[in-house]
């Protein structure tokens, strides 16, 4: 192998690299980003998992949704 086959090789592996170490970084964004959106998505999820359960117990009560049965029956 000459020496200038040797340094076009070596010039690729570089240039792999590169891109690969910018693709790298680029994903750790995209996944840091996800994370942040699921963790967010979360926290939505139990709030509303919250406000349907006190719902539901408010429509319970007789008082709340007026579901007594009328004195006239």
């Amino acid at each position: 192998m000459s020496g200038s086959e040797r340094q076009r090789r070596l010039d690729e592996l570089e240039s792999r690299a590169a891109f690969q170490d910018d693709l790298i970084e680029q994903l750790n964004q995209v996944v840091a980003r996800q994370d942040r959106e699921i963790l967010a998505l979360r926290r939505r999820l139990e709030d509303l998992e919250s406000r349907l359960r006190e719902l539901a117990e408010s429509a319970g009560s007789p008082a709340a949704g007026g579901h007594e049965i009328p004195p006239h029956y």
